[in-house]
C-alpha cells in the first residue's frame, strides 16, 4: 500500500497520562514533552522516550467505549446503535448495510480501508507501528529486555489493526516496514503493494501476536502504573479471536475441522496465559446475586477489572488549558435519559427483550415459567435487570454537589428528585386521542418531563448506577464537554475473559471429538458465574452434551446475552452468515457455496435468518386514559406510584408460578396490571412489504472507488464492481 512520508505529531503521553483513571497519581501531568518532528536517533535511544513513542500507539489505536477510536477507519462496534448493530436484534432502524432501498455501490459503500488523511488511515496507523518496530529494533542503547517490552506492544497493535481490516475485507496488502517514497525506482512502483490472501494475512497477524506474547509479561509488575498495557494473555486472546473468525463459516465454507482445532489451541493458550496473570471471571462465585449486581459492577469499576483482557482506560479530571489530558468515557452519557441531563438513552428492540432467558436460563418459549407479555420483567435471567431499564426501576447515580433546585436541573428533571440517589424511571406514555392510542405506529407523550424523547425501554448495560461511586463526575451543565454524565472514568473492555471462554467453547465445539466436552465446560462456566448450577444443567438443553449443532446454537445464544451491547453481535452474525444462512453465495462465486453446515447455517443451528424476521420493534408502556402533550396532563399525576424496584429484590414468582412474595415487586406488578399496557412500535418504518435486508455481497465489503484510484494493483472483491480493471471484482477472500 502506498504511504506518505508525513511525520506525524507524536504526543508523548504515557499510558498513565493518556488513560489514567480517577484515584491515580497525578504524576502524568508533570514534565511531559511533545515529540513533533522527532529525531529517531534520540527517541529510540532512551527507554523513557521510546516508551512515550509506544504510548502514542495506545492513543491512536485503543478502541473507544462508544465505537471506533480516533478515526472512521478505526471503527469497532462497541455496543452503540451504529450501522453494524442496527443489522441485529439489538437495535432497529435502517443502516447502510440493511436498507433495501439503497443498495451499496463502490461509490457509497462505507470505507474502512482508505482515507485521504494518511495519519488517520489504517495504513497511517500501520506505518506508526512499523516505525516503532524498526526504531526499537535498530536502537544501539536499549537493553534486550527493554526492546522486547516495547516491541511486544507494537507488534500487538499492528496485528490489531490488521485484524480490523481482515474482518471486513479478507485479504489486504501486507506492509511490514516503513515505506520511503524518496528512495525507490523513480516511479514509486515498489511502494504499491497488491492484496495478499486472507490466509497469508491471518498468518501475519498470528505471527505478530505470537511474538508479542513471547515478549510481554502475563501481568505487568507495577500494576498501578502499567495497568491497561497489553499482556501476553491479551495477545493470545486476540490470536484466538482471529483464528475463530477464520474457522467460522464466513471463511470456512467447507467446515474444515483443522481450523477449529487451531482456534481452540490458540484460545486454550490464551486462558493459560491469562490465568498466569491472575485474570479470570470477575465475581465468579457470586456474580448473579442481587440480580447480577456484581456482574454489572465489573463494567463500571476497577474492582472486577481482572475480567478485562484488552481494555481502554479513561479519566474524569477537569480539562486543563492547552493540555489534552482529559479522556472521558461517553457511554454513560449516551444511555441516560434526557430528564436527568443524559443524551436521551438508547432503545433496544422488543425482539431482544422477548428473547432474553427466563430465570431458569431457558428461552421464554422453552421455559417452565410463563412469559408475561406486559410484565416482561418478571422471572428473567439475572442479567436482564442490568441490561435493560424499564418503568418502575431505580437508576441511581452519584450527583455530587449538584443543586437539583438550580435552573438547569429544574428545567430538565422532575422536582421529586432531589439527587441522583432518588432517581427512578417512570416513562409511561399517554395519547391525545383514542385513534393515536390504538394506532400501532403512533408514539405517545411520556411522563416525568420525557415528553416525546421517551425510549420506552432503555439500554442499561455497562451503566454506573452506584450512588457512592467516584468514577462519574455529574454536572448540571446542559451542553459542552462536561454535560451531565460525560466526565466518566469507567473502563471499556474490548476483550474480556468471558468472551475468551466463549471463544474457547465455540472452537472446541467446532473441533469436535474429545474437544466437545471442553466446549460444554466453558459454556457452563460463563453461565455458572450468574447463578446457574448443575441442578438444572445450567439452564441448558441436555442435547448439547453430544449434539454439535445444538452446542453451537447454545454458545451463540449465550454470546447474544452475556455480550449484549458490547459490539459483538453484528460480527457474530457475519461470521455465521445469519442474515440469510449463506444461501446465494454460490451465485456470487461457485466456490463460495456452503458445503459444510448443511449448506445453510441458519437451518443447521435451528434459527430464523435475520432477513426473514421482518420488522423489528420497540416497546412502549402506555396507559388507556387520554391527555394532552404536557406533563401537567399526566392522567396518573394524582395516583401514588409504588416504590420503584431497587433490583435487590427477587423479581419473580414462587414455585406455584403465581405468588409474588416480595411486597415491592408485587406493588409494581399490581401497578402494571391496573394501569399499564404494552405497545410494540415498528422501528423499521411502516411500509408493509419493505423490511431490512442484508445483501449477500455485504459479507465481504468491496473497496471504495477512491482506494482503487490510489493503488492500481488492488483488485476488487468478487461481487463488487472493479473500477480500475473493469467488470466485476476478481479478488477472492476465500482463496488460499
Amino acid at each position: 500500500m502506498k504511504e506518505k512520508r508525513n511525520i506525524y505529531c507524536l504526543k508523548a503521553l504515557t499510558v498513565a497520562a493518556v488513560i489514567c483513571f480517577a484515584g491515580c497519581s497525578d504524576d502524568f501531568l508533570k514534565d511531559k514533552k511533545v515529540y513533533g518532528s522527532y529525531d529517531s536517533s534520540v527517541v529510540y535511544e532512551n527507554y523513557e522516550t521510546a516508551t512515550s513513542r509506544v504510548d502514542y500507539l495506545y492513543q491512536c489505536l485503543l478502541p473507544s467505549a462508544t465505537g471506533g477510536s480516533n478515526a472512521l477507519t478505526d471503527i469497532t462496534s462497541a455496543g452503540g446503535d451504529d450501522d453494524f448493530s442496527k443489522c441485529t436484534e439489538e437495535y432497529g432502524g435502517y443502516s447502510a448495510f440493511n436498507n433495501p432501498s439503497e443498495i451499496l455501490t463502490i461509490q457509497t459503500v462505507p470505507d474502512y480501508f482508505y482515507v485521504i488523511n494518511g495519519e488517520t488511515s489504517p495504513w497511517g496507523r500501520i506505518r506508526e507501528c512499523n516505525d516503532v518496530i524498526e526504531g526499537v529494533t535498530g536502537s544501539a542503547t536499549l537493553s534486550k529486555e527493554e526492546k522486547e517490552l516495547l516491541l511486544g506492544q507494537a507488534h500487538f497493535f499492528r496485528a490489531w489493526r490488521y485484524y480490523l481490516l481482515v474482518k471486513m475485507y479478507g485479504g489486504v496488502p501486507i506492509v511490514d516496514h516503513v515505506q520511503n517514497p524518496v528512495i525507490g525506482d523513480g516511479n514509486g512502483e515498489n511502494l504499491v503493494i497488491p492484496r495478499s490472501s486472507t490466509k497469508d494475512c491471518v498468518k501475519f497477524i498470528c505471527d505478530d501476536l505470537d511474538l508479542a506474547a513471547s515478549y510481554l509479561p502475563a501481568r505487568w509488575p507495577n500494576d498501578g502504573q502499567d495497568y491497561g498495557r497489553i499482556t501476553s494473555g491479551a495477545a493470545l486472546a486476540l490470536k484466538g479471536r482471529t483464528l475463530l473468525l477464520y474457522a467460522s463459516p464466513l471463511f470456512n465454507r467447507a467446515d474444515n475441522t483443522e481450523r477449529w482445532k487451531d482456534a481452540y489451541e490458540a484460545n486454550e493458550a490464551a486462558i493459560t496465559a491469562l490465568k498466569a496473570g491472575n485474570f479470570g471471571l470477575a465475581y465468579e462465585s457470586d456474580g448473579g446475586t442481587s440480580n447480577a449486581k456484581k456482574w454489572a459492577q465489573m463494567f463500571a469499576t476497577y474492582t472486577g477489572a481482572d475480567e478485562g483482557v484488552f481494555i481502554t482506560l479513561y479519566n474524569n479530571i477537569s480539562p486543563v488549558a492547552s493540555q489534552n489530558v482529559h479522556k472521558y468515557n461517553l457511554w454513560e452519557q449516551g444511555i441516560r435519559p434526557g430528564n436527568i441531563n443524559g443524551s436521551g438513552g438508547k432503545t433496544p428492540t422488543s425482539e431482544l427483550i422477548d428473547l432474553f432467558p427466563m430465570a431458569d436460563g431457558k428461552k421464554p418459549t422453552e421455559s417452565e415459567y410463563d412469559y408475561h407479555h406486559n410484565k416482561f420483567f418478571m422471572n428473567r435471567d439475572p442479567r436482564f435487570y442490568r441490561t435493560f431499564a424499564f418503568p418502575g426501576v431505580e437508576w441511581q447515580f452519584n450527583s455530587g454537589d449538584v443543586d437539583f433546585s438550580g435552573e438547569t436541573m429544574v428545567n430538565l428533571c422532575p422536582s421529586r428528585y432531589k439527587s441522583g440517589n432518588d432517581y427512578e424511571l417512570w416513562n409511561y406514555c399517554w395519547y391525545a386521542t383514542e385513534a393515536e392510542r390504538d394506532d400501532a405506529n403512533k408514539s405517545g407523550f411520556a411522563a416525568d418531563m420525557l415528553g416525546t424523547k421517551n425510549r420506552g425501554i432503555y439500554v442499561r448495560k455497562r451503566s454506573n448506577d452506584d450512588p457512592t461511586s467516584s468514577l462519574n463526575v455529574f454536572s448540571d451543565k446542559s451542553s459542552g464537554d462536561q454535560q451531565g454524565f460525560r466526565r466518566s472514568a469507567a473502563p471499556y473492555m474490548e476483550i474480556r475473559y468471558a468472551e475468551v471462554l466463549l471463544n474457547l467453547a465455540e472452537s472446541a465445539c467446532g473441533a469436535g471429538g474429545s474437544y466437545h466436552a471442553e466446549g460444554v465446560k466453558a459454556l457452563k462456566a460463563v453461565r455458572g458465574r450468574v447463578g446457574y448450577t448443575e441442578s438444572n444443567n445450567y439452564g441448558l438443553d441436555a442435547a448439547i452434551e453430544t449434539d454439535r449443532a445444538k452446542l453451537f446454537e447454545a454458545i451463540l445464544y449465550e454470546r447474544q446475552i452475556e455480550l449484549a451491547f458490547e459490539g459483538k453481535r453484528a460480527y457474530d452474525m457475519r461470521r455465521w452468515m445469519l442474515f440469510d444462512g449463506g444461501v446465494g453465495q454460490g451465485n456470487l462465486n461457485p466456490s463460495w457455496a456452503l458445503t459444510g453446515f448443511g449448506g445453510n447455517t441458519c437451518n443447521y443451528l435451528g434459527v430464523t435468518s435475520m432477513n426473514d424476521r421482518g420488522k423489528r420493534h420497540r416497546i412502549e408502556v402506555y396507559i388507556d386514559d387520554l391527555g394532552s402533550a404536557a406533563d401537567s396532563s399526566d392522567p396518573l399525576k394524582d395516583v401514588e406510584r409504588p416504590a420503584a424496584l431497587t433490583l435487590n429484590e427477587k423479581i419473580g414468582t414462587e414455585a406455584d408460578g403465581t405468588t409474588i412474595a416480595n411486597a415491592t415487586v408485587k406493588a409494581v406488578c399490581d401497578f402494571y396490571d391496573t394501569y399499564f399496557k404494552r405497545k410494540d412500535i415498528s422501528v423499521d418504518g411502516n411500509v408493509v412489504d419493505v423490511n431490512p435486508v442484508f445483501q449477500p455481497r455485504y459479507y465481504f465489503l468491496g473497496l471504495r472507488q477512491s482506494a482503487q484510484q490510489t493503488n492500481a494493483t488492488l483488485y476488487q472483491t468478487i461481487g463488487w464492481e472493479d473500477y480500475s480493471h473493469g467488470g466485476m471484482g476478481t479478488f477472492d477472500p476465500l482463496a488460499e
